[in-house]
């Protein structure tokens, strides 16, 4: 729940933020006489060239990205796989820290505030991580009890919000290896509105769901901002959901964003003769690519039905 500290700050600054992947550390004397452990700006003040571990390739996931989120905005951002859309989620969730640039959370600095900053946020990925051999209720109520939220109104919101998810009642209790990816992913979302957080990350949510629990979830969604005033931050492959749910997107191609705008302001880059442009149009006229590969298509089948 918002507090009035935060009434008047934008949830989330991104300021020029970079993150590198496999980048060769320094030696330790030249960290001991002045180096930093990036290499970038030793003590003499010439920039250092980056170089990449002995067999591997240097990789620039998030190339000077900056955006701001308002309060009680829905954010979303666009992006063919290998685009940084998940490595930047995960920065903006503390899990991994910028190699430059700097990512601010309520005025909260991610780097150095950041258990202050995960009490105010959670995260849906669509790799979801459970304890596979325990049931949805075990798992929520670990999850709540991390946030300081008690086993007895967790238990009550977990029941809820699945109920709402479509989620039977038998399967509160059942193992959750025995579980498609589907309803998996309903317990992952449940998890994360369980805590009510202000800010919500959320990593291709809908991916897996069937089209009934896709409109369930974006639902969710509207609620939590509407009602539980939350901003939500959303990447997501399904283009109508973003035009239904989005008040602004940001279209992220090889770790840059090539245009940020409403949905309507997007469409509006584009002509297309007389015929009105859809975000799938402006996604291919300004990357070139198509946004779910072939090899991708598995993850959109249905929901599978236990029986």
């Amino acid at each position: 729940m918002n507090t009035p500290r935060f009434a008047d700050q934008d949830a989330l600054v991104v300021q020029d933020v970079v993150k590198r992947f496999n980048v060769a550390s320094q030696p330790w004397w030249r960290q001991w006489f002045g180096h930093t452990t990036n290499g970038q700006e030793p003590a003499n003040g010439e920039p250092k060239p980056l170089k990449a571990r002995r067999g591997k390739e240097l990789i620039t996931a998030v190339d000077h990205v900056s955006f701001t989120v308002r309060r009680r905005e829905i954010f979303g951002v666009l992006g063919p796989n290998g685009s940084g859309k998940s490595t930047l989620i995960r920065l903006l969730s503390t899990l991994l820290l910028p190699d430059e640039g700097t990512v601010h959370v309520f005025g909260l600095d991610v780097a150095k505030h950041e258990m202050q900053v995960k009490r105010l946020i959670n995260r849906v990925s669509v790799e979801a991580a459970f304890f596979k051999k325990l049931s949805p209720k075990e798992n929520l109520l670990y999850g709540a009890r991390l946030y300081g939220v008690s086993g007895a109104e967790a238990d009550r919101k977990a029941r809820e919000i699945l109920k709402r998810l479509g989620l039977r009642e038998s399967s509160y209790t059942s193992p959750m290896e025995d579980m498609s990816r589907g309803m998996q992913q309903k317990v992952a979302i449940a998890r994360a509105f369980l805590t009510q957080p202000i800010l919500l990350l959320l990593d291709e949510p809908t991916t897996g769901l069937d089209p009934r629990s896709k409109l369930e979830v974006q639902s969710f969604v509207n609620e939590l901002r509407d009602v539980h005033d939350a901003t939500i931050l959303i990447t997501t492959h399904d283009m109508n959901e973003a035009d239904a749910l989005c008040d602004r997107i940001a279209i992220l191609d090889d770790g840059k964003i090539v245009a940020m705008d409403t949905p309507e302001g997007l469409k509006q880059l584009i002509n297309r003769n007389g015929h009105a442009p859809t975000l799938e149009d402006v996604f291919m006229e300004l990357t070139g690519k198509e946004l779910i590969e072939k090899d991708d298509l598995e993850d959109f089948e249905p929901e599978k039905v236990l029986t």
